[in-house]
């Protein structure tokens, strides 16, 4: 007898049995490395976010005036000898006048060196509620670090943008959260109860779709009186965000919605007299999960966008608060920003948080179909 030989087309078939949509799903997605790259990057911003005062060498709201736009410090092994040292250290830097432009500027005083340190004591915070004093970095007493420079009060860049990302993060991810939910829910109802109530929704989409996103969103945020705190700034603009970015989400929804619910065990649900809650949230939604998944990943860097902009425009998030958008705001001066270029370096964390979630959302996107890997 002759065996038939498969092809491996026929072996990938076999080797998807009995495995879950999620594993399928899993499988590809590990696949791709861009995917995984991204997953990391958010991974690392988020980390440093929540346990911002851990990294933070110092108190970001502490102001030092005689350190007003410093630039970043340099990490030494060789001192000017050219002795190596196994401690990294750094020197600290003096406040000098150029005696033709009268500009400031800082020269580093190598007549000390400050070693750096791991897991030091610092300034007090609280996290989780708990009270700790303990920080990842710092220099030795009479030393001061300041890896990225600091800004007009003299305040440390890097635990402003540590604490930045805490905000920025937090709109992002919390308004993409509203805004899923809101067009699931609006999105669903439309697609399976159809007629007047979908007309009803549609023509209020397409209202909403007809305004320009971006002076929109600057003429919500202007309308904000100026007396509201900076916590009550913070949520509405997570409302605007999300009022504003549902309607392309329930539309696609909506479409999925009309093919799932004329299809076969839809009607066999409706015959057996399941209710059309039990319908919606146990079997149409489910079957749009991965999509929604899809779209919450490529949504947030869109807010993480809009909030850096708002800000970047004085109309976003306000002091005691901070955010990348806000961190930007300083170099809105182009000689400002030629004096001290080392106040831009926030953008770098919104452009990697922005690819990062980038890199994920397509890579979420390509694994949700398992089978378009697999050639035919």
């Amino acid at each position: 007898m002759i065996k038939k030989i498969k092809n491996k087309n026929e072996i990938s078939i076999e080797a998807e049995k009995g495995k879950s949509y999620f594993q399928l799903v899993w499988r590809n997605f590990k696949k791709n490395k861009i995917a995984i790259l991204g997953g990391i990057i958010i991974l690392i911003l988020a980390i440093l976010s929540i346990f911002a005062p851990f990294f933070s060498p110092y108190d970001p709201t502490e102001a030092h005036y005689d350190r007003v736009y410093q630039p970043p410090q340099r990490i030494y092994f060789f001192d000017e000898n050219g002795r190596f040292s196994l401690t990294p250290f750094t020197y600290n830097l003096k406040l000098d006048i150029d005696p033709v432009t009268y500009s400031r500027r800082y020269k580093e005083d190598t007549s000390k060196k400050y070693y750096i340190k791991l897991f030091v004591k610092g300034w007090n915070y609280n996290i989780f509620g708990i009270t700790c004093n303990l920080h990842l970095f710092g220099v030795e007493k009479g030393g001061v670090i300041h890896l990225f420079g600091t800004d007009l009060y003299g305040r440390d860049l890097l635990s402003r943008i540590l604490f930045g990302g805490r905000i920025s993060l937090s709109i992002a991810f919390l308004g993409a959260f509203l805004t899923i939910i809101l067009g699931s829910i609006i999105g669903v109802i439309s697609g399976y109860y159809g007629g007047v109530i979908d007309l009803i929704i549609q023509r209020i989409i397409e209202v909403l779709q007809s305004f320009p996103q971006l002076p929109l969103w600057m003429a919500l945020s202007a309308a904000v009186p100026k007396e509201w705190s900076s916590l009550d700034v913070f949520i509405i603009m997570i409302f605007i965000f999300s009022l504003l970015s549902w309607p392309m989400l329930a539309r696609e929804i909506r479409g999925k919605i009309l093919a799932y619910r004329e299809q076969d065990f839809i009607t066999a649900i409706k015959e057996m007299g399941g209710s059309d809650l039990r319908i919606i949230f146990k079997h149409l939604l489910p079957n749009c999960l991965s999509h929604i998944i899809v779209v919450l990943t490529i949504s947030i860097p869109q807010f993480i966008l809009m909030e850096s902009t708002l800000s970047f425009l004085g109309l976003g998030i306000q002091p005691p608060l901070i955010s990348w958008g806000l961190l930007v705001q300083g170099a809105q001066k182009l000689e400002t920003l030629g004096q001290h270029p080392w106040i831009i370096i926030p953008c770098i964390f919104i452009v990697f948080s922005v690819l990062g979630f980038n890199f994920l959302g397509d890579g979420l996107r390509d694994a949700a179909d398992p089978y378009s890997s697999r050639k035919v």
